[in-house]
C-alpha cells in the first residue's frame, strides 16, 4: 500500500513538472530553474578556478615543495619503499 502511495506521489510530481513545460507554463518556474542551474554552474566554475589556483600557485608560496618534503621525511621515518634488509629496526 505504501509503495502505491509513493508511486502516485512520484507520478503527480512528474505530472506537475511536465505541465510546467507544457500548456500550463509558468514563467516563474522556468526562471527559478534557470537561476538555480546557473548558480550551481557558477559555483562549480568558481571552485574549479580556486582549486586550479591552489594546485598551481599553492597557499603562501611553495606548497608543493613543502608537501614533497613532508612525504620524503615520512617515508624515511617509516621505511616505506625500502627493501626489508635496508629498513631500520
Amino acid at each position: 500500500m505504501i509503495i502505491l502511495m509513493d508511486i502516485a506521489t512520484l507520478a503527480m510530481g512528474i505530472k506537475n513538472i511536465v505541465l510546467q513545460i507544457g500548456p500550463a507554463y509558468d514563467p516563474l518556474f522556468y526562471d527559478v530553474m534557470i537561476y538555480i542551474f546557473g548558480t550551481m554552474m557558477f559555483g562549480i566554475f568558481l571552485l574549479s578556478v580556486i582549486a586550479y589556483w591552489i594546485r598551481h600557485k599553492g597557499i603562501g608560496g611553495t606548497a608543493r615543495e613543502t608537501w614533497v618534503q613532508e612525504l620524503e621525511r615520512y617515508y624515511e621515518r617509516e621505511g616505506i619503499g625500502l627493501l626489508p634488509e635496508e629498513r631500520r629496526r
